[in-house]
């Protein structure tokens, strides 16, 4: 064989059987279109819906107004329903989608399942339905990227299972004995995504729609950025990586680059990737050493994300004149390329001196925003417009709509990164400075806030841009599907595996790559290795988390009120995490120490300061003027970008609820003793009378039983267990 013809079959998408075996039996089977095709519905109806609620939550950040006055409505509330409506809701279809296609062919047989593929599709749908329910009623863990409640958590389980069951009897059944790259970013997504949300989740119920973590404090906060980069890594990534493989040389009709170059890229991604969670917590109250790991493999991870990223680029070698000419090509041009943005970004913030002035800024948001409007959703875009075509056996629409919504959409790209990058910038330079005398130059948070207003503008517009484009799409794609009619059942032909006859190894990788269950097993060897470094030590070394005595748990009423603060998704804005720096210590007061949050279940750290810390706001003011900051924030802080939150004085703590969550806290560790559950009410009332005590004496009434009361006592005691100098206690 010559070394031209062994390099074609080695790039090959799908590998081609040699002329000498073609002389045997074959089958016809049909490949299920109509799956795909429900799964592209529901990625442009879901990324409709997410970018328009992304947009109104940018524009709320610049004009609180627009939080429009209800509790349902507000920052806090929708803002990780649009986070899961993007992620799982728009990204999650396009990976069902892309997957359901592009596997079938590679293993050139039909979906395991048909009734499988169909619960599937609608069991998905329903659990994205649930967090449009349940989010904006408050009803969250506070936990990034997990937000949906227990009884969520257990049909994303469920559905997750049977999408790996449909996956796998494909595999298993296969025509193609040989399994491309693209299957093995799918096995890796499958497995890893189910070990992620199986250890985050590991949660207590205390009522139907109400948990607390198993973990507390630091450990929690581990797991969590453990999962939460992680998600980005196998959900937001690896399928990608996969289609990238599968579409993007279908698209140019050419073969992948580097057969070689992605077998490295695969395995070094998926090793190296599971480490690098904690850069997440850099100058928190993590142990360092876990903190130096992170920050390691983050840097290490940039080899392998741009070897993925020049293995993309360099399949397009010598068409670049088709890529001018195709949007479809030009959406993966940039996709890819963002992709590279974004991965480079990412080590370069782990760095912990660039870590210092980023973290907790505008330039996180941006730098995600990269990644998800480049990477998955110009992906997205261009497997849809691949798609649709081939699924009804027509032309596209319009290429220049197509064109169109590439530069309303690269243009959206531009007008929302570079302002938030912008704002970044300023509000970490600003934070940090310094005036002659050695004293803060901003000294209140406020100042750095009025200075980004018209930036969250200029985001809000990028939004919008985009937002079109999308609109553009589907208007395109709508008319696409109208000029033909759904090829429902594909007719392909294939020889059965057994009677194919194999070109011999081409290379040592090829003895797994015949073998899904080694390569899964290799693969949940690899992405467990680093969880199980970073967590053994932290969860079994009591050193890594010293206790203080001073630490108490929270009263019932401080514990209620923890909960209103979650529910109105405060850690969304505020952090309580008071790093260990000179301008933050000035600021905000003592730095936090790991003992403080032994009782905590989930962590409240927070990852974004569009409002001050909160860990040392406990005694810091009256409790006046928590209840007038909370009914009119502009009253207390003028200019701020904070809603008011009126329905707090008129609703009720629902103390049935307190024993419970007491006794639930308690089976988790916290030293509640029987009495003290018992007591539970009693105790409440008591701490509220105190409060209200001292509200009356302003000339304020509120009733004991209030909301508000209880938030004012958690936010109170938050950060006093720590005795600290009196001139840190600003």
């Amino acid at each position: 064989m010559s070394t031209s013809v062994a390099k074609v079959l080695e790039n090959a998408p799908e590998r081609k059987v040699p002329d000498h075996s073609v002389h045997r039996a074959t089958e016809t089977f049909f490949y299920d279109n109509k799956i795909v095709r429900n799964f592209g519905l529901a990625t442009m109806f879901w990324g409709v819906a997410g970018m328009l609620i992304g947009v109104l939550i940018a524009f709320q950040l610049a004009n609180p107004s627009l939080n429009m006055g209800t509790e349902y409505t507000t920052f806090g509330r929708i803002r990780p329903l649009h986070t899961n409506a993007v992620i799982f809701a728009f990204v999650g279809n396009g990976i069902f989608m892309g997957v359901y296609y592009s596997l079938q062919r590679l293993c050139k047989a039909r979906m395991f399942s048909d009734k499988l593929s169909k619960i599937h599709f609608w069991g998905w749908q329903l659990i994205i339905l649930s967090a449009v329910l349940t989010l904006p009623l408050g009803f969250t863990t506070s936990k990034e990227y997990a937000e949906l409640e227990w009884p969520i958590d257990i049909a994303i389980t469920l559905v997750w299972v049977l999408f790996g069951w449909n996956m796998f009897g494909t595999i298993a059944k296969r025509r193609e004995r040989h399994l491309y790259v693209a299957i093995w970013f799918y096995i890796a997504t499958f497995l890893t995504v189910a070990v992620l949300h199986t250890v985050n989740s590991y949660e207590l119920p205390v009522s139907w729609l109400k948990s607390y973590s198993g973990y507390a404090g630091v450990q929690d906060a581990l797991v969590q950025w453990w999962y939460g980069h992680n998600a980005v890594a196998f959900f937001l990534t690896t399928p990608y990586l996969g289609m990238m493989y599968y579409f993007l040389p279908k698209a140019a009709n050419r073969p992948v680059y580097s057969y070689r170059l992605s077998i490295i890229h695969f395995w070094s991604l998926i090793f190296i990737y599971i480490w690098a969670g904690p850069h997440h917590l850099l100058y928190t109250a993590l142990p360092d050493w876990a903190q130096s790991l992170g920050t390691v493999f983050s840097v290490m991870l940039l080899a392998p994300s741009w070897g993925g990223m020049i293995n993309g680029l360099l399949t397009l070698r010598g068409a670049w004149d088709k890529v001018r000419e195709e949007p479809i090509l030009k959406f993966m041009v940039v996709a890819i390329t963002a992709y590279g943005m974004a991965t480079f970004e990412g080590p370069l913030l782990s760095l912990k001196n660039v870590n210092a002035i980023g973290h907790f800024t505008d330039w996180i948001i941006a730098h995600v925003h990269v990644g998800a409007l480049g990477w998955n959703g110009f992906l997205t875009f261009a497997m849809l417009y691949w798609l649709f075509p081939r699924l009804y056996s027509t032309k596209l629409h319009s290429k220049k709509l197509a064109n169109a919504h590439f530069w309303l959409g690269t243009l959206g790209i531009l007008f929302y990164a570079i302002p938030l990058y912008w704002a970044g910038f300023t509000q970490g330079l600003m934070w940090k400075q310094f005036n002659a005398e050695g004293m803060l130059q901003y000294p209140n948070f406020l100042e750095t806030v009025l200075q980004i207003i018209p930036m969250y503008y200029m985001r809000g517009v990028g939004g919008l841009l985009y937002l079109s484009g999308v609109f553009l799409m589907v208007f395109n794609l709508y008319k696409t599907a109208k000029s033909g009619s759904l090829l429902s059942n594909e007719a392909a032909v294939a020889p059965p595996m057994a009677t194919m006859e194999e070109a011999g190894n081409r290379h040592w990788h090829s003895w797994i790559e015949k073998r899904p269950t080694q390569m899964a097993i290799f693969a949940t060897v690899a992405i467990l290795i680093g969880g199980l470094v970073e967590f053994i030590p932290t969860f079994v070394i009591k050193s890594n988390v010293p206790t203080i005595a001073s630490v108490k748990p929270y009263t019932s009423l401080e514990l209620q009120g923890r909960d209103v603060y979650i529910k109105e998704g405060c850690v969304s804005c505020h952090t309580q995490m008071v790093r260990p720096f000179r301008s933050e210590t000035e600021r905000y007061g003592e730095y936090s120490k790991a003992g403080e949050f032994v009782y905590d279940h989930p962590f409240l750290w927070g990852s974004k300061r569009t409002g001050p810390d909160l860990h040392r706001v406990g005694s810091k003011y009256p409790d006046s003027w928590h209840y007038h900051h909370m009914l009119d924030p502009s009253s207390m802080s003028p200019g701020s970008i904070m809603p008011p939150y009126p329905w707090l004085f008129e609703k009720d703590i629902d103390m049935s609820t307190t024993e419970p969550k007491m006794k639930g806290m308690q089976k988790l560790g916290v030293p509640y003793s029987d009495e003290d559950i018992a007591n539970g009410n009693e105790a409440l009332l008591k701490q509220a009378n105190q409060i209200t005590a001292e509200l009356n004496k302003e000339g304020l009434e509120v009733k004991p039983e209030r909301e508000i009361v209880a938030l004012i006592a958690y936010l109170q005691r938050l950060g006093t267990d720590v005795k600290v100098k009196a001139d840190q206690q600003r």
